[in-house]
């Protein structure tokens, strides 16, 4: 059996797997041993293969990056920043038609900058911007909707556990990563409030309840704001800004390493969380405990990743498809665009990092045989894998939303219909970033 059979094979086995209902780790690191087991003939061989695969796997200092930014966010998150970037975006964007929608996507991108989690955002602001919306006339699917298309920004906009993990498993820079995920995140939420101006100014019914008077003009009056200043406004962004600017400052300064800015980021999140009187005992042993739950699963996910890309790499797989994909083409453009298709059909069944996990040992080899810029295939892989969080059926971000909405006339179905036009503009970013490679370095937007 070819390498190339033997990955084809493997990919197969593991979304059967998978879609069975077996853990995805699980199911990599059994398709791994079965791969090396049937190609060597020898079960020591295999089991040892992938212990030193397991061992060397996270026996690295860079992987305290995962629990620290995880601890940061969660704590941000109990402290309400969530809100208070709502409030702000509000203040500012009301007198807008469909300004609350723009107002999700900015307070959105902001609290993407201290958690970093895309599920984070989608709890938070379901709770804290659906309601508002609806009470102000806006159509419920536009509502879920907005809230899901700008919760993957969670997961483009750094400190991101995707582009850690992504980071790790190609060997590449935390930092690059993170100074890459700028400014793609910058275009996807500047596409996505042109879209929300769009639909709102010509294609109202998308944006407000049909069946209601048209509420929005209410929101661009001052009542809701009466006595608010900009001080008190410029206060609730002040803490937030702050921790933007000492975690990805710093990093990007070259004042701290990711690691050191991580560390800094959760002790900052620490004091401003018992500043705020929002801290108890309860609550930090509690966030302690799903800081390791969230750590333990994905050092488990790169563990079983890295025993994936041995297997792989022993069968001679990347050489053998890069060798096959060479055959047929001679323009990675049309290798890229299979990698966004399997991965947008994998986004309906597997969750973001098991996608990631899996394709990427697969294309990240080919690509570099045509010279492509890994940095660049990280931003085009993440954010094709986020668009899988708002596809069915799987679509974790809107299955989220639907459990922590309060209005249960609300259905799945109205989410994800909802999401569709901003999974068409998460799209539209991947063609830009293709073609023009450039923009994802913000120091080269003007150069």
């Amino acid at each position: 059996m070819t390498g190339l059979e033997i990955g084809i094979i493997s990919v197969g086995a593991i979304i059967v797997l998978v879609y069975s209902g077996l853990h995805i780790a699980i199911a990599l690191s059994l398709v791994s041993f079965l791969s090396v087991l049937y190609q060597s003939g020898s079960t020591s061989l295999a089991i040892n293969l992938l212990t030193l695969a397991a061992t060397d796997g996270i026996a690295n200092q860079t992987f305290a990056v995962i629990p620290l930014f995880v601890m940061m966010g969660l704590l941000m998150n109990a402290t309400g920043v969530g809100r208070d970037a709502f409030d702000v975006g509000d203040f500012v964007l009301h007198r807008l038609r469909g300004g609350l929608g723009l107002a999700t996507v900015a307070s959105n991108a902001v609290f993407a900058a201290v958690t970093g989690v895309s599920i984070a955002s989608a709890a938070v602001f379901t709770r804290v911007a659906v309601p508002e919306m609806l009470r102000l006339g806006y159509s419920p699917r536009f509502a879920v909707g907005t809230v899901a298309g700008s919760s993957v920004l969670g997961m483009l906009i750094p400190p991101s556990v995707l582009l850690i993990v992504y980071a790790i498993i190609t060997d590449q820079s935390i930092g690059r990563m993170f100074f890459a995920g700028i400014g793609p995140g910058i275009i996807l939420s500047t596409v996505y409030c042109l879209g929300i101006l769009a639909m709102a100014y010509f294609i109202p019914s998308m944006v407000f309840d049909p069946t209601r008077k048209f509420a929005d003009e209410a929101a661009m009056g001052a009542d809701r704001f009466e006595g608010v200043t900009w001080g008190q406004i410029a206060l609730k962004l002040l803490p937030i800004g702050f921790l933007i600017f000492v975690v990805l400052g710093g990093i990007y300064g070259g004042v701290f390493t990711p690691t050191e800015a991580g560390a800094v980021g959760a002790l900052f999140a620490t004091l401003y969380a018992v500043l705020r009187g929002k801290l108890t005992l309860a609550l930090f042993v509690q966030t302690l405990r799903e800081t390791g739950y969230i750590t333990a699963a994905v050092c488990f996910l790169i563990i079983a990743a890295t025993m994936y890309s041995r297997s792989l790499a022993f069968a001679g797989v990347p050489s053998e498809i890069g060798r096959f994909a060479q055959t047929l083409t001679q323009n990675y453009l049309v290798i890229l665009f299979i990698f966004v298709l399997i991965v947008l059909v994998l986004g309906t069944i597997i969750d973001a990092i098991s996608i990631m996990l899996i394709v990427v040992p697969l294309f990240l080899p080919i690509m570099l045989q045509f010279g492509v810029d890994p940095i660049w295939f990280g931003i085009i892989t993440t954010i094709a894998v986020e668009v899988g969080l708002l596809t069915p059926p799987l679509g974790m971000a809107c299955f989220v939303i639907k459990s922590s909405l309060t209005n249960k006339e609300i259905t799945l179905e109205d989410v994800f219909i909802g999401a569709l036009p901003f999974a068409a503009m998460m799209l539209f970013v991947i063609g830009l970033l293709v073609r023009w490679p450039h923009l994802i370095y913000i120091d080269q937007w003007f150069g």
